[in-house]
């Protein structure tokens, strides 16, 4: 096409070996489950946290939600 538009981006892939989009997409997996097992292990530490934390001062349970909830929000910005 005349104008640009619908071809193919083909530069250096004669240089580039067979086994490199493994690479790429290993990667990209590796990073969401990584990404999601440390959302679950903060999750888990900073809900035990809480527990340890509302036998002593019941008062302050609402106010150490955040980091809870900020591992959630972790989790699913992986997703």
């Amino acid at each position: 096409m005349a104008n640009g538009f619908g071809e193919q981006v083909v530069a250096g892939y004669e240089d580039c070996p067979s086994w490199a989009p493994f690479l790429g997409f290993f990667g990209a997996a590796a990073c969401g489950i990584l990404a999601n097992f440390g959302a679950a292990w903060g999750t888990w530490k900073s809900g035990l946290g809480l527990c340890k934390m509302g036998v002593g001062h019941p008062g302050g349970v609402i106010k150490n939600l955040v980091a809870i909830i900020m591992a959630g929000v972790v989790c699913i910005f992986c997703l």
